[in-house]
């Protein structure tokens, strides 16, 4: 898949300012009462016909729940796919919002609910609809394709919609038919699939803030300590840290490597939630952090989505009781939008 030159074209100059929240603080609960809420959620799920998919970089208790109900964790297509196949009344989302819309999307006569709509994502609001259609409007000759990791107003102004397992297989397939790409957000992930398929890609300057602090230096240093470990990437980190990977891929794809991979160390750079799937994939491997500031900084992320982790068991249990934080997406735009995101999950290549 690798060609030899790549026409990178320039990208937007500047995106919106966003204000990334703090952490929330841990919720103090006891032992006891952690216990109760995870039965009432359990038996609430049970008693509204509910099934619970949870995003690989959700709190390990969260996706813990997930699994002991019979619903899912996964990347964000899966877990759309997943709640559109259960046989259940009521999806439960527990990640970000646009991972929310893409379920009611593939579920529109289903009731879709998140523990806090306030769960975001830095790609969704750094792709603004108003922004990004006056870009597609500027360049007309370009195939639009965007990340999942978009809100559904981007997706239904999109001509296709790729998570970061098959950017590249779509990308390619375009390119073989002389299509130029129009690519938005992440301008990483787009610009590690302009630079694998050698496809003419105009990029959208959006970035994730968990992938885009990590470090190529502190990878660097970190392999000081550990020579055997092997570095796992998201795409959508920063080229210099891709350049040191071991295994650039998907969450599940990055999964799938330390389990596979004749290795006990792994150094990960991809947000630090992954790590209870992975553990749980191949227990005994040595998990490691990529570094994400130099010594003496702080760091916006700290491997972990802010956004993500707001969902927690005592909201997940008040969004079941009072049913509030409900995800609704106009009717109109739910077709305009399923219409890519059909032709991503009918590409079979």
């Amino acid at each position: 898949m690798m060609r030899s030159s790549t026409n990178l074209s320039h990208r937007r100059s500047s995106t919106p300012i966003m204000n990334i929240p703090a952490h929330p603080a841990e919720v103090q609960i006891s032992p006891e009462q952690r216990q109760t809420t995870i039965e009432n959620i359990k038996q609430l799920l049970q008693d509204q016909n509910a099934t619970l998919v949870a995003h690989y970089y959700t709190d390990p208790e969260i996706q813990a729940l997930a699994e002991a109900t019979g619903g899912c964790v996964a990347d964000s297509l899966e877990m759309a796919r997943f709640g559109a196949n259960a046989d259940a009344e009521m999806v439960v989302v527990a990640g970000v919002r646009f991972m929310g819309e893409t379920a009611k999307i593939l579920s529109p006569e289903k009731k879709v609910l998140m523990p806090t709509l306030e769960a975001t994502c830095s790609l969704d609001l750094g792709c603004p609809i108003d922004a990004f259609s006056a870009f597609c409007d500027d360049h007309p000759d370009r195939t639009v394709v965007v990340y999942a990791n978009t809100s559904a107003a981007v997706k239904a102004r999109a001509d296709w919609v790729v998570t970061s397992s098959i950017a590249l297989d779509v990308v390619e397939h375009l390119s073989d038919q002389d299509q130029k790409i129009l690519w938005a957000p992440d301008r990483y992930l787009g610009a590690y699939v302009a630079e694998q398929t050698g496809a003419d890609v105009l990029l959208w300057d959006g970035a994730c803030v968990v992938h885009e602090e990590f470090k190529a230096q502190g990878i660097r240093d970190l392999k000081q300590v550990y020579p055997e470990a092997k570095v796992l990437v998201h795409p959508e980190s920063p080229s210099a840290v891709v350049a040191l990977a071991d295994v650039v891929g998907s969450t599940s794809q990055l999964i799938n490597a330390v389990e596979l991979l004749d290795a006990e160390t792994f150094i990960v750079a991809t947000d630090r939630g992954i790590f209870y799937k992975m553990a749980q994939r191949a227990p005994g491997k040595r998990l490691l952090e990529a570094p994400t500031a130099g010594s003496g900084a702080t760091c916006k992320s700290c491997a972990h989505c802010p956004w993500m982790a707001m969902n927690n068991l005592p909201l997940l249990e008040k969004g079941l009781i009072t049913q509030d934080q409900e995800i609704l997406v106009p009717k109109d735009l739910a077709e305009r939008a399923l219409k890519p995101l059909q032709r991503m999950l009918n590409f079979n290549r």
